[in-house]
């Protein structure tokens, strides 16, 4: 019997707490080296050694003026792709994943083979694809930031399909339409009020590979001259890099705490115990 899954017949069954507790610990702490590493890197006080506040002091009193601001700029760029990229996934993916499986359940591998292809295209040379059409684009709706979300819309498709496809195949998708249209709803009422509260999980961690991964993203903006969060870190760094790992710390958090909002608003409603055999007291 295996040490860390036990079984009963052809069940595996979750590892032990204890082994939980330390594939846990062993993950926090490849992800806290680094980021240690990081702030004792900003609290360096030069040739003459020691640690001190005084670039973070300095940062914060200067009011994110002069080359720092365009990082700010920068974010809200990030973050309007974001969104934007969000929206291309939820209005045109996840219909489009619904109607596939519903009514022609024969063409999902054609789906999947699309939706999986950008994975094993570079950046790069995705790039390279991407500048005659954008070429166009310039020239029909101007060369603002936001026409990076369509990129970046490509970009997360593997990702956010293999989220969303999971769920869709966890719930029977099928039977919860057909019962809603023998009851008379149409469509859009179908989909909005059946399928999407089911499929909660399949989203929201769709919209969260799809936000980190636009938060993080660089070469396709750098390539196609846009400013996001990542390239304006880059502009930073040539000055100064102190200041550059401070704000890429601070991007860090902001970026936790964004998903970590995303969850919140995203999770279902825990009805207490209590309240529940309440309830059931009452019926």
């Amino acid at each position: 019997m295996s040490p860390v899954l036990s079984r009963r017949g052809d069940v595996a069954h979750a590892p032990s707490r204890a082994v939980s507790i330390i594939i846990l610990a062993v993950i926090g702490v490849l992800f806290a080296i680094p980021i240690l590493a990081m702030v004792e890197f900003t609290l360096r006080a030069g040739l003459s050694g020691g640690h001190d506040f005084s670039r973070w002091i300095a940062l914060f009193q200067g009011g994110f003026t002069g080359t720092y601001r365009t990082v700010l700029v920068a974010l809200g760029n990030s973050l309007g792709l974001a969104m934007g990229t969000v929206a291309i996934v939820l209005i045109l993916l996840v219909p489009t994943m619904l109607l596939l499986h519903i009514r022609f359940p024969r063409l999902r591998r054609v789906m999947e083979f699309i939706c999986i292809l950008p994975i094993s295209i570079p950046a790069i040379v995705l790039v390279v694809g991407l500048a005659p059409v954008y070429s166009v684009v310039a020239r029909l709706f101007g060369s603002g930031v936001w026409t990076l979300a369509f990129a970046y819309g490509i970009t997360v498709l593997p990702f956010a399909y293999r989220a969303i496809q999971s769920n869709i195949d966890g719930v029977d998708v099928r039977t919860l339409s057909e019962a809603a249209r023998s009851l008379g709803a149409g469509w859009w009422s179908v989909l909005l009020l059946v399928l999407v509260p089911n499929l909660r999980r399949g989203l929201l961690a769709g919209t969260f590979i799809s936000v980190a991964v636009v938060l993080g993203e660089f070469t396709i903006a750098s390539l196609l001259n846009r400013i996001n969060l990542q390239t304006a870190l880059l502009v930073v760094s040539k000055a100064d890099p102190y200041v550059a790992v401070i704000l890429s710390l601070l991007a860090l958090i902001f970026a936790f705490l964004l998903l970590l909002a995303i969850g919140r608003l995203g999770a279902e409603r825990r009805v207490p115990v209590r309240e529940r055999s309440r309830v059931k007291g009452k019926s």
